[in-house]
């Protein structure tokens, strides 16, 4: 690799072309961050859902041991819904629990879904507009959920870390400048060549490519709209042929192959989520990794909005089953009024109440220490 496309690599001191994504609610904890340092990979904290004292606590605990880290904000990108569509999506959800409380799911008849009126996102009888899903998207306005984004930033001000990535929307240029300013090198999650060229236009410094193929969520900055079905190497080539900004490879990267498939097509490191998500050291909730190795439903995963409202890719299971033809777009609202159900869920150890997400690598998880899958992915190649 060049000194240009290798730089932010070589900029935190790693030696290996790979990075354990961030993966928020529990998988990306200090201890996958540090074993992806070790490995002389990178690792990315996930402040998405944390509280702020949380991230900063968290952030220390990882600038303590290692300089190779990165943490991932989710940009304020609102997806309002209706009230009727969301009291919709309720009562079927509602039916579900129902029903899987009469095949068995016991700790299905106690969960209490929250009223609509309680939740983040709705659209108030005032009429109050929805968010434009333009490619730049600004920081919310105080009384809409933005997930503590005024805060991060100032977390990340006064505990800088060297590296940070941002998903779900572009930042202001006010924002951006004042990641930057912290020195930290930031990159932006693009799913198409437009986003790309947008990010490019605003300044940021790195690219994650992701694909339709990646665990978890979508990094779509219009999440009305499900990601294009465009493979990994694909996308690659096509935004490579727009801008000169070095590229990370996320979504569907499973083996040895994909990511030596990924570094060839341009990328200048090979992100990895659903493959750490068995390692001992990942927070993944032992039914989540437990479904990884034996699926509760046909053996595949599908693209949802059935628990966040937003696109994400999880194995299927009776939930998906039951709500992804009718699931709505609304988030953070679907995210709210699921959380309960998955917490009672996770609970019981019950898979088919858990958000399982997954990649379509799935099934070459392993539970192996982080470092071993690390460089095992890794080969030969070096930054």
């Amino acid at each position: 690799m060049s000194t240009r496309t290798a730089g932010l690599l070589a900029s935190v001191g790693a030696t290996i072309p790979v990075v354990a994504a961030p993966m928020a609610g529990g998988p990306s904890r200090p201890e996958l961050v540090l074993a992806a340092a070790a490995a002389g990979g990178v690792g990315f904290l996930a402040a998405g859902y944390k509280s702020p004292e949380d991230l900063r606590v968290q952030i220390q605990q990882v600038q303590r041991a290692t300089p190779r880290f990165g943490v991932n904000l989710f940009v304020p990108n609102q997806v309002p819904i209706e009230p009727a569509e969301l009291d919709r999506h309720r009562a079927a959800v509602q039916r579900w629990l129902s029903d899987h409380a009469r095949t068995g799911g016991d700790w299905a008849g106690e969960v209490e879904l929250p009223e609509i009126n309680s939740l983040a996102g709705v659209i108030r009888a005032t009429g109050a507009p929805a968010v434009d899903e333009a490619p730049a998207v600004t920081a919310a306005p105080a009384e809409v959920w933005d997930d503590f984004w005024e805060q991060k930033l100032q977390v990340l001000e006064a505990d800088p870390a060297p590296l940070i990535s941002l998903t779900f929307g572009l930042p202001s240029a006010r924002d951006l400048a004042r990641l930057q300013a912290t020195g930290a090198r930031v990159l932006q999650t693009v799913t198409c060549v437009a986003e790309a060229e947008s990010a490019a236009r605003a300044g940021v410094d790195g690219l994650i490519v992701q694909c339709s193929s990646a665990g978890g969520h979508s990094g779509t900055w219009t999440p009305r709209k499900p990601p294009a079905e465009v493979g990994l190497l694909e996308l690659l080539h096509a935004i490579s042929s727009r801008t000169e900004l070095p590229l990370w490879a996320a979504g569907g990267i499973a083996d040895a192959a994909g990511v030596r498939a990924a570094l060839h097509a341009g990328a200048q490191a090979a992100v990895l989520g659903t493959a750490l998500l068995r390692c001992p050291e990942s927070g993944t909730h032992p039914a989540h990794q437990q479904a990884l190795a034996d699926p509760p439903g046909v053996p595949e995963t599908t693209l949802t909005t059935a628990f966040s409202g937003r696109p994400a890719r999880a194995l299927r299971n009776s939930f998906t089953d039951a709500l992804t033809t009718s699931a709505p777009s609304g988030f953070p609202a679907l995210h709210q009024l699921s959380a309960g159900l998955r917490r009672a869920a996770g609970a019981a150890a019950d898979p088919h109440g858990l958000n399982l997400w997954a990649g379509t690598g799935f099934a070459a998880a392993r539970p192996d220490p982080a470092g071993e899958v690390m460089r095992r992915l890794a080969g030969d190649h070096r930054v």
